[in-house]
């Protein structure tokens, strides 16, 4: 079994994450008690020397940006497929652990955060974009899955793959940028017609569009263009009459209607958005602590039903220590995560695991994946059969994969394994998106656990 190399300092314990080309571990530095994220990205004979500076450009832009709300790029390490009788061949990225997940898994879908969470987010992503395009990046890949948060739940911009130098930092030159590229329910309307565009009012708008996002619960169209309904009628202003449009309040309205300008040249620049006055307010939240942080952010899913799921009676007890040193999560583990219940009960004890998408079931994973199966079927949601993950434990898993609402695609893992507690056995079931929108992916999670076949077996609070 080919292993994985340390990477400065840190070993690969336990993937959380990835499909495909990469794939995200959780790392430990036993020495120091530290632990990271390790983005690691195949390489094989067939990987183009194109592809190779593609990361390269990547990982420098990302080596260069130290700020509190980007994830830190700590250190990298490439494994030449020559050696790979050795090592698994690839490019080791070593990146800050986003303990607290995902920022959008906390949010129900369609309904969206309040006003209160939405401004302290938005003021932490505007922080992390005023200090990237200080430095001379553009993101230009603004979007719902690149907004982690840590143990402590502060923002971290992530995904430095589609970012561009446009802005000398010595001269304050800037150029124009020509490629095309972002998610269609994402990206400025001037991406599509073809000509260079300005840098800055590309993360302007995909900030706009994230602000909408936390607010709503959903984005605001499929892609700017004459082919979306909804857009159409953004433009024409029949739009704010609607939901949920009309449930904004009318300064945070003005902010976004600003940030999604249509012409670039009219659109709010980020000194623009420091001054307005949704902006200027002092944050409620920011002074109360991180456990009515957790508390405010999840409380749409706790208004609509979700949170029990995740955390039925089942997991009240049980040890802190895990079979594979879970331990060692104690140091990042804070107020934040154990508020956000991000340590689930299962056979071993409790396990981290930054995800909210799952449940509990009063049958075993055997019978369960088969009726999970049926209920992905009815959905149109394709999914295969894959291989148990290395080091012999016996989950059940399966990819899945398909279109979401918003045409985006979606894919994922569905991990089952056996489960008793005092007087309750079944299986936990766990659903990891890699790819696609976190708001989505709960949306399946949702549809799953009321389907016919699969609701009857689900553990409620």
């Amino acid at each position: 079994m080919a292993k994985y190399p340390k990477v400065a300092g840190y070993e690969l314990i336990q993937q959380i994450g990835g499909g495909g080309f990469s794939s995200v571990f959780r790392a430990v530095n036993v020495e120091g008690h530290q632990v990271a994220a390790c983005k690691l990205i195949h390489v094989t004979d067939e990987t183009t020397e194109k592809e190779r500076k593609t990361i390269d450009k990547e990982m420098k832009i990302h080596a260069a940006l130290k700020h509190q709300n980007v994830l830190e790029f700590i250190s990298a390490v490439v494994v030449e497929p020559k050696y790979k009788h050795h090592y698994v061949p690839g490019i080791y990225m070593l990146l800050e652990l986003a303990a607290g997940g995902d920022l959008f898994d906390k949010i129900a879908p369609d309904v969206g955060t309040g006003e209160e969470v939405a401004h302290l987010y938005f003021k932490q992503l505007l922080d992390g974009m005023d200090f990237i395009h200080g430095q001379g990046v553009c993101h230009r890949d603004l979007k719902p899955e690149n907004l982690l948060l840590d143990a402590a739940g502060t923002l971290k911009i992530s995904d430095f793959g589609l970012s561009a130098v446009y802005k000398l930092k010595e001269t304050g030159k800037t150029r124009f940028l020509s490629e095309r590229c972002g998610s269609l329910p994402y990206i400025a309307p001037e991406l599509n017609d073809g000509a260079p565009y300005e840098a800055e009012p590309i993360d302007a708008w995909g900030m706009g569009v994230i602000l909408f996002t936390l607010l709503a619960g959903n984005t605001p169209w499929d892609e700017p263009s004459d082919r979306s309904p909804e857009f159409c009628r953004y433009l024409s202003g029949e739009i704010f009459n609607e939901a949920p449009w009309n449930r904004l309040g009318r300064s945070v309205l003005s902010l976004i209607c600003g940030l999604l300008a249509v012409e670039p040249e009219k659109r709010m620049t980020l000194p623009d958005v420091y001054a307005h006055p949704w902006c200027m307010k002092q944050s409620q939240l920011a002074s109360q602590g991180v456990a009515v942080l957790a508390e405010q952010l999840t409380q749409s899913l706790r208004d609509n039903g979700d949170l029990m799921y995740a955390n039925p009676e089942v997991s009240g007890a049980g040890t802190r220590k895990d079979v594979d040193g879970d331990d060692i999560m104690l140091s990042a583990q804070s107020q934040f995560t154990q508020s956000l219940l991000l340590f689930s009960q299962t056979q071993n004890g409790q396990r981290y695991m930054p995800y909210l998408t799952r449940f509990y079931t009063s049958l075993g994973p055997g019978i369960l994946v088969n009726l999970i199966k049926e209920a992905l079927d009815s959905f149109g949601v394709k999914y295969k059969d894959a291989p148990p993950v290395e080091g012999g434990d016996v989950r059940i898993r399966l990819r899945v994969g398909g279109h979401d609402q918003r045409r985006i695609v979606f894919k994922g893992w569905i991990e089952l394994e056996n489960f008793s507690h005092s007087d309750v056995s079944g299986a936990f079931c766990v659903m990891q998106r890699d790819v696609g929108n976190p708001i989505s992916w709960r949306q399946l999670w949702k549809a799953l656990i009321m389907s016919p076949a699969v609701s009857p077996h689900v553990l409620r609070k």
